[in-house]
């Protein structure tokens, strides 16, 4: 079911919306009409304040869980609310040093976003997340071990003291000494760049025979750096701070919920994929319930925004992931104020 533009709905009806959206969202728990009407404001007769509800209620925001019970937002009528009626709260003074000095008392750049996204998520009681600028390695020393006629094993070593290896398929015909060769060749000639400047300068030796490789040696090497190359692109790294505050007090009530997303957790490539789609967005982005197919199942909520770097480019996103329920005014700029924060680092 469509929801209604929040202009459709008169100010009765937008009033007492509200107020259960925000009482839901403080307590938890579903509100009643009896409820409603000791709120001061109102005056209206809980007979008055059932039938509202239930017009909103057939309208797709508001549901009820048992047939006694009070209501409480559906998904659609978050995203009504915090679309359109949600009053956003600057993060106070305390939030703010809060997160300006993990920043910058961390070091590293990866440190530093480790240590913002443990900020974020501790003030706002959720997950925090962060995707880290994509970064190619640079290399150092580079060698290739024969498994089978077919492949062999390269192990490339970074500047930054890393070791990583990748199975590489490799032609029969491809002799130990060219593998050999290769290996020594990329240590010695191409030690100091990065995998994309690496083949840059590779095929530039290439064309003006400076290469002292063969032809198998020197596709060994384009190949393995190529593939390195366009792993790096495509692998997001990810860093998951907090999953321990979404098991607080009001997690017994719904444990099969909190497991659910704490499974979800644990897919960090497909985490990766959902906080990488905010890039597009020039604003904190956020996404209820089944808005996103990976936490449709245990109902959580994702807010995120990217950060940039010193030429305005967005280079990665941080934010948080919690259960619907968040308290999304306070914690919408706050995930924001954070992403400002880690543009300022990066410049």
């Amino acid at each position: 079911m469509s929801q209604p533009p929040i202009t459709e709905l008169n100010d009765r009806t937008r009033t007492i919306f509200k107020v259960v959206v925000e009482s839901y969202l403080e307590s938890g728990a579903p509100v009643g009409s009896r409820t409603l009407s000791k709120i001061g404001g109102l005056n209206l007769s809980p007979a008055s304040i059932r039938n509202v509800m239930q017009d909103l209620e057939e309208a797709g925001l508001l549901a009820s869980p048992h047939t006694s019970a009070g209501r409480l937002p559906t998904e659609s009528g978050l995203r009504l609310f915090v679309d359109g009626m949600m009053q956003a709260a600057e993060p106070t003074a305390e939030e703010r040093r809060a997160i300006e000095s993990q920043i910058a008392g961390s070091g590293p750049i990866e440190t530093a976003l480790a240590a913002a996204t443990s900020a974020l998520s501790g003030l706002s009681a959720c997950a925090g997340v962060v995707m880290v600028p994509k970064r190619e390695a640079v290399l150092k020393q580079f060698s290739f071990a024969r498994l089978s006629a077919r492949q062999a094993l390269a192990i490339m070593v970074g500047a930054d003291g890393s070791v990583e290896n990748r199975l590489v398929e490799i032609s029969p015909v491809v002799s130990d000494g060219a593998l050999v060769e290769a290996g020594n060749y990329i240590s010695a000639r191409l030690s100091g760049l990065t995998l994309s400047d690496a083949l840059v300068r590779l095929d530039s030796e290439i064309r003006g025979q400076k290469a002292a490789l063969d032809q198998a040696s020197a596709e060994l090497v384009r190949n393995g750096l190529a593939m390195w190359s366009l792993d790096a692109n495509e692998r997001p790294v990810l860093i998951v701070r907090g999953q321990s505050n979404l098991l607080d007090e009001t997690a017994a009530a719904d444990l099969d919920r909190v497991r659910q997303l704490l499974d979800e957790l644990e897919n960090k490539e497909e985490i990766a994929r959902l906080i990488d789609s905010a890039r597009e967005a020039q604003a904190t982005r956020i996404f209820i319930g089944s808005e996103n197919n990976l936490f449709s199942l245990s109902g959580s909520s994702v807010i995120a925004a990217p950060y940039r770097d010193a030429g305005g480019q967005i280079v990665g996103v941080v934010g948080v992931i919690g259960p619907t329920r968040l308290n999304y005014a306070r914690i919408v700029p706050m995930v924001d104020f954070t992403a400002q924060a880690l543009s300022r680092l990066m410049k």
